[in-house]
């Protein structure tokens, strides 16, 4: 048998998905409840799982692997439960408040539409940093970089001292325009870093400068705060989970799945890139997995415990946006542009008391997947135990059978809490809430596409997350996608993405180079050293990360990028460089060519405007190490007739208001070029895909699930 080579891991809120791949590309999924107390422990219980399917253990195929892809929410929640480090920080004298009022988008983030709208249901998160905790110190750097006032250096030994009085844990600087000039933020690191060695402590700094060098203050201080806040403390779980596997074997260095689709070190210097990890795995394999099958626009939709999460891939490129939101933040790290909304399968169902509708979300039940659970502590109703009282789900099999539902217990739930506010039976209760989460999910995903002048129907749906399957039909009826698709290994899906990532570091720095159309060679060759410079920088800043695993700068791939507008124009475009070195004007012009014909696919042909000139807003880097990725299954086709062997026989379901009998399937038993007819309800140990009525299914040799509207 071959020897296994990747561990991919997606550790969620609810559960933790393991995807390993052998030497050939072949690979197993397993899947066994998050820990979030100790993340390792679901780790190692779910790859456990997942080799079991090829009788194999775990201590002897750790020694084989040759690496191992992490994602997880543990920081992400540290950041939204407050619990990070207690961080000073160090801003212009004058600007004390800023980082405590923050932009005004942040008192209405993560709201629905009708919340944003009105004033009075918006508020301010306490800051990260409290305004006690926050110093000024005299300097000020304009907007082009010039030193207006210089930095009062006495100010600032007294300024670090207070902060070391009063008990941090971590030093922030940032100051206005220091990516344009970054002198002053490093003469106060270092005099920060000398008062702490001085006073025999271990406290990191952090200077915006040597982070996120970029524009936008809020933006950059946020991330820089993050950084010492959430992520660097996180750093200690990444290496628990990096010793315990090697514990029982493992001999790679861990890497972390990144906000901008690749991978990095766990030693990386910028660890807030890996905030949101999991659900970049699935956009990154839907990505791949269409490059494969020569799918270029696909719409990824990724139903898990806690969210629903979508993204668009539109002729083979993923959007990046330069200044996300997370945990009602505004930061400054690049990432892959999702659209989420706090409807999952863990979600909470209840009754508003001001006007008796039911509500869903935006909390959940977590890895206590809902009433139903053995072990209890959930009190709510969650979507869950309505699939287990409308028998959608076979309490019995849940996780293999390894965990055992209660019916009963969400029966009486649901009638208690739901039913009966509202005057309906259970099993009407609980099919309006799917029916409910189906329509929200519905309407979110096709506004989604139709919002950025795409139709549904020039798109492939991509259908995966431990609950996608279950409401893939709900979800999609009568959109029109051109193809709606669920890989049979969906629940490990964002794992299998990480497994297709490559190890990527990327590095961004904010420019304001400005180019009039049809300027003169010495204009263009100025533009272009000082674009290349900051290209050359950026590349030092890739290879000394990649150092730290070993790799020499001969291994590593390097992708220029840039940002490009039209001088006055709001929005820059993202684009990769058509030139390896700026080396002379006919550069220029490609460059040009190539923002154009990227402006053109965005906007129209109409909307170009050579003659406003043009602006270059950052430099980026992106150095890429190739590794061993999954091989997409292929196996002979058999007819449409699924073998008997598949089938497990009939379950009572609950469907549109009356009792039905709907034909059991394993899934894993069910072969290539098998038809799937309604009503049936299709099992796997880590996920159940349900074919309504007006519905189909078919498999394919890739092991993919077409589901299609039928008449």
């Amino acid at each position: 048998m071959a020897r296994s080579q990747i561990l991919a891991i997606d550790a969620g809120g609810t559960m933790t998905d393991t995807f390993i791949i052998d030497e050939n590309g072949e690979f197993v999924v397993g899947k066994a409840q998050s820990t979030p107390e100790d993340e390792s422990i679901g780790l190692i219980n779910s790859a456990k799982d997942a080799l079991s399917y090829w009788g194999l253990e775990l201590g002897d195929e750790l020694p084989n692997l040759l690496a191992g892809v992490y994602s997880g929410t543990a920081m992400l929640n540290r950041l939204v439960s407050r619990r990070g480090r207690r961080v000073g920080l160090v801003v212009n004298k004058g600007m004390e408040d800023n980082h405590r009022m923050g932009r005004a988008i942040q008192s209405y983030l993560g709201y629905s539409y009708s919340d944003r709208i009105h004033i009075n249901t918006h508020h301010y998160d306490p800051p990260l940093v409290p305004r006690d905790l926050t110093v000024g110190v005299t300097e000020r750097v304009d907007m082009f970089g010039n030193v207006i006032i210089p930095l009062y250096e006495h100010e600032v030994e007294k300024a670090i001292q207070s902060l070391l009085d009063k008990g941090v844990e971590a030093i922030v600087i940032s100051l206005l325009h220091s990516y344009k000039y970054p002198v002053h933020e490093r003469m106060i690191r270092d005099k920060a870093l000398e008062m702490i060695r001085a006073a025999n402590k271990d406290i990191p700094v952090f200077a915006s400068a040597d982070y996120y060098p970029v524009r936008k203050e809020s933006h950059r201080t946020n991330t820089t705060v993050v950084e010492a806040y959430a992520a660097d403390p996180s750093r200690k779980t990444l290496e628990q989970i990096d010793r315990n596997l090697a514990k029982h074997g493992a001999r790679f260095n861990l890497r972390i799945m990144a906000s901008h689709g690749g991978t990095i070190g766990i030693r990386s210097n910028e660890l807030a890139r890996t905030l949101v990890s999991g659900p970049i795995g699935g956009v990154i394999g839907a990505k791949y997995l269409g490059e494969k099958l020569g799918i270029s626009n696909i719409a990824c939709s990724d139903i898990g415990g806690t969210s629903f999460d979508i993204a668009l891939i539109t002729q083979g490129d993923l959007s990046i946006n330069p200044s996300p939101d997370m945990a009602r933040l505004v930061l400054s790290v690049p990432l892959v542009s999702m659209d989420t909304t706090g409807a999952g399968t863990g979600s909470y169902v209840r009754v508003d008391p001001n006007y008796g509708n039911l509500t869903l979300g935006p909390d959940s039940a977590g890895s206590r997947v809902g009433v139903c659970y053995p072990e209890g502590g959930v009190d709510t109703v969650t979507v869950t135990d309505c699939h287990v009282v409308l028998g959608l789900i076979n309490p019995d099999n849940f996780l293999g059978g390894e965990i055992k539902l209660y019916p009963e217990r969400a029966y009486e739930a649901i009638k208690k809490q739901i039913a009966d506010p509202l005057g309906l039976s259970v099993e009407d209760a609980a099919y309006g809430v799917t029916e409910l989460l189906e329509s929200q999910l519905r309407n979110y995903l096709e506004s989604m596409i139709l919002g950025k002048g795409y139709s549904p129907s020039q798109y492939v749906c991509f259908s995966y997350g431990g609950g996608g399957p279950l409401h893939t039909a709900g979800y999609t009826k009568g959109l029109g996608f051109e193809d709606v698709i669920v890989p049979a290994w969906a629940a490990g899906f964002s794992a299998f993405g990480c497994g297709a990532a490559d190890f990527e570091y990327r590095y961004d720095k904010t420019l304001d180079i400005n180019v009039p159309d049809r300027a003169d060679a010495r204009t263009i060759l100025a533009a272009g050293k000082e674009l290349q410079a900051s290209w050359d920088e950026l590349m030092e800043k890739v290879a000394d990360e990649f150092s730290k695993s070993n790799y020499s700068r001969d291994d590593v791939n390097f992708r220029l990028y840039f940002r490009m507008q039209y001088q006055g124009q709001l929005n820059d475009l993202e684009i990769e460089a058509p030139i390896k070195r700026f080396r002379g004007v006919g550069d220029w012009e490609k460059l040009v060519r190539a923002f154009e014909d990227t402006y053109t696919r965005v906007y129209a042909k109409s909307a170009l405007s050579p003659e406003l000139g043009y602006s270059i807003t950052s430099a980026i880097v992106r150095g890429v190490v190739e590794v061993a990725k999954p091989k997409i299954p292929e196996e002979p086709l058999d007819g449409e007739t699924p073998p008997s062997e598949a089938y497990l026989g009939k379950r009572r379901v609950y469907w549109d208001g009356r009792w039905i009998e709907a034909d059991i399937w394993e899934m894993e038993k069910l072969k290539p070029g098998n038809r799937i007819k309604a009503f049936s309800i299709l099992e796997s140990p880590a996920t159940t895909f349900v074919i309504p009525f007006g519905f189909e299914t078919y498999l394919d040799q890739h092991r993919l699930f077409h589901l299609k509207e039928v008449r």
